[in-house]
């Protein structure tokens, strides 16, 4: 049975209230280097293009009702990479912030950043603060960049904040753990989805995507558009999501 796109069907309000949106959509943004590759230019440019690819996808997302965005940048593990792509995606992220940061606050878009900051350059971390405070009363999409981030580094630093605090062993528990994470301000994704052909999640958002549904599009980052953001969304609309419970009427077998 063929299904329309979901944003032919309803207005954004009518489909976040009928469930067919995702509130909070989260993105490992996966292809810029094969993206370059294909086109034999240096991995940079296809870093350069994933930024203005994003640009156009939270304003995208925010059009069909999305509330929350939050993608994978650079992952802790990043840091592998070779010094002078390191480098050169330091001076992009400062490069975006210049060019696109008065647009994005026109458009009503708050921006959070989230991951260890304390290995970034005080310069970057001062242009991260400037993005975040002049956004701070934006709503109408809440775009969280996840930088020298991994959702093992989450879970470590606020079982680390309940040492730091005193809190009693008994009192640490999923609520709490979640109340200290890095996306603590941000409801649960709902939908995950990676670019770029590969299926896992690569330490992203680990403890916070337990039950988010996954979709997984061979499309490269850098051309990632309207098309393949509603296929994502009418492929979530059709998911039966249960959080580990049953269906109405459905019947268990005993002994299960």
């Amino acid at each position: 049975m063929s299904h329309a796109p979901v944003t032919e069907t309803l207005p954004p309000v009518a489909m976040r209230a009928a469930g067919a949106v995702p509130r909070h959509v989260a993105v490992v943004m996966d292809g810029n280097g094969r993206w370059a590759r294909q086109r034999y230019m240096p991995r940079f440019f296809g870093h350069k293009q994933g930024v203005d690819t994003l640009v156009r996808t939270v304003n995208a997302f925010a059009a069909r009702g999305v509330e929350y965005l939050t993608v994978f940048a650079f992952s802790s593990e990043n840091w592998k990479r070779p010094s002078e792509e390191v480098s050169g995606l330091m001076g992009l992220v400062l490069v975006a912030v210049s060019k696109y940061l008065g647009k994005m606050a026109n458009d009503g878009v708050r921006i959070r950043i989230i991951g260890d900051r304390s290995a970034v350059s005080e310069k970057l971390r001062r242009a991260w603060e400037h993005a975040e405070a002049i956004t701070a009363h934006n709503a109408r999409i809440t775009l969280s960049v996840a930088f020298n981030y991994g959702g093992r580094w989450d879970v470590v630093q606020a079982c680390r904040q309940a040492i730091a605090q005193g809190v009693a062993p008994e009192q640490v528990d999923e609520e709490w753990l979640s109340r200290h994470m890095a996306l603590a301000f941000a409801p649960d994704p709902d939908l995950f989805i990676r670019t770029g052909g590969e299926m896992r999640m690569s330490n992203f958002l680990l403890w916070q995507a337990a039950y988010s549904e996954l979709f997984f599009t061979e499309c490269l980052w850098p051309d990632f558009g309207d098309a393949e953001i509603d296929a994502a969304l009418a492929a979530y609309a059709q998911r039966d999501r249960r959080f580990g419970g049953i269906r109405p009427n459905e019947v268990v077998p005993e002994g299960t």
